[in-house]
């Protein structure tokens, strides 16, 4: 088959196919190569495979290798390589000898296959997401970061506290998966979501015959987290007489099924969380006492995105990522418009919102940089939350002014703490006060132990 015409169909196909000699150089190099590596066929011919894939298994496990020195293919083995942006892209890849007309090995041929999107929709399916998954720089999260693996390890349980769409979910999945029950189960209950008799025979299960329609036997949700994780979402909503079954559970780790006569030992370690202030709760005896200390052994508070908007920049590059991906779309980002109105906006709804926005905006742009006019009517409201001075904010230097006035008005205008909240030096931050023209109030926090 002539050059051309071989090259014309090794480009039609949507795998990436390259193929080596036997010291190792590329000698042919597809378009979708190309795509899924960031790296040109002219820069990759000629160059060694392991310098332009740098795959997880090229100093030890090659592929190719294995295959030249067997004689036999490999077929769909899944392995990361990094792109010419340094970003982990997972693939299968598959190999097999190149030989010429007359039988002798000249080199292999290996094709791979983008798996992103099976692996993100594999994480949509599966609900589950991995701590890696969890994004900040900001420090009261980094401070979670670094405690959370002791936690995990930890047979404590644990209480997480924040507001709706702040990533409580997220941080429970992180304990069970850091944690010597990660092979097991990990069941979510949302307890604010089903009324007491459902809740009851959903946590504990039912034997038959308990009530009318029982036919037969139903495990509840804590044997089918037996040896792993449950977690309770929005605990805070549960009614008193649960509240008294959950007690039992805590303490004793045991129950018993609707209508059984025997008792069930519990071995699961128990994860809740809330977005209401349970501490309050307690004093207006809407939630009792000894419950609370039960559950509050570890307690970990998630700060909401308003307090952390400099998060706000790495979770829309996320975000953008993600859909790309599930959307099958080549939008590069948002506008510096776009990034200041987000930045500007209080979010209510958390990380939850933001993702909800972009989601928005990916419908409606159909590529190339989200726009204004790509997000949700509120946001060009005139009465809407954002201000006429964010939506006019252009520059990057005006948006990092925008998070430190944040930052010191939280703080009283206390800089240390402020700085402290961001994560830098107060040096660091009073030269980016005098650089970005922030005018102090002529008294601030600095008596209550600030400087």
């Amino acid at each position: 088959m002539p050059k051309a015409a071989r090259d014309i169909i090794l480009d039609s196909i949507a795998d990436g196919v390259f193929t080596v000699d036997r010291e190792w150089k590329i000698t042919m190099f597809n378009k979708a190569a190309e795509k899924m590596t960031g790296i040109s066929r002219e820069d990759a011919i000629g160059r060694r495979c392991c310098d332009v894939f740098r795959a997880s298994i090229c100093e030890t496990e090659c592929a190719l290798n294995q295959t030249l020195q067997t004689g036999k293919s490999l077929i769909n083995r899944e392995i990361y390589i990094l792109n010419a942006e340094g970003q982990r892209v997972p693939v299968s890849i598959s190999t097999a000898l190149l030989q010429d007309e007359n039988g002798v090995v000249i080199g292999g041929v290996e094709t791979f296959r983008d798996l992103s999107v099976i692996k993100q929709l594999r994480k949509e399916l599966k609900g589950h997401f991995s701590f890696a998954d969890i994004i900040s720089r900001n420090h009261k999260m980094q401070e979670l970061f670094n405690i959370l693996p002791g936690i995990a390890t930890s047979p404590s349980t644990v209480l997480i506290e924040g507001e709706s769409g702040t990533g409580k979910e997220l941080f429970a999945r992180a304990v069970h998966d850091y944690s010597p029950r990660k092979s097991k189960p990990f069941i979510v209950v949302n307890c604010g979501a089903l009324p007491d008799t459902l809740l009851e025979s959903e946590l504990f299960g039912y034997r038959a015959g308990a009530f009318t329609d029982a036919k037969k036997d139903k495990p509840g949700r804590l044997a089918l987290a037996e040896g792993g994780t449950i977690f309770l979402d929005e605990i805070g909503d549960i009614s008193p007489a649960m509240q008294v079954r959950l007690l039992r559970v805590l303490q004793d780790r045991t129950y018993e099924p609707l209508g059984a006569t025997e008792t069930i030992t519990a071995d699961v370690r128990v994860v809740t969380a809330t977005n209401k202030d349970l501490s309050q709760l307690v004093k207006d005896g809407k939630f009792r006492s000894d419950l609370y200390y039960r559950i509050n052994v570890v307690r970990l508070y998630l700060p909401p995105l308003r307090e952390r908007k400099e998060d706000i920049p790495l979770l829309v590059e996320n975000f953008v990522s993600r859909f790309n991906r599930l959307m099958s779309k080549n939008i590069s980002g948002v506008s510096q418009q776009v990034m200041a109105v987000l930045a500007a906006h209080d979010f209510p709804g958390n990380i939850r919102e933001l993702e909800n926005i972009i989601e928005h905006a990916f419908v409606l742009c159909p590529g190339g940089v989200i726009e204004l006019r790509h997000l949700p009517d509120m946001f060009a409201k005139a009465g809407g939350t954002i201000t006429e001075t964010a939506a006019s904010v252009t520059s990057l230097e005006q948006m990092e002014r925008i998070f430190i006035v944040d930052a010191l008005k939280r703080n009283n205008w206390n800089r240390l703490a402020a700085a402290r909240e961001l994560g830098i030096h107060k040096s660091t931050l009073f030269r980016k006060i005098k650089r970005l023209v922030i005018e102090l109030p002529p008294q601030d926090g600095r008596m209550s132990g600030g400087v």
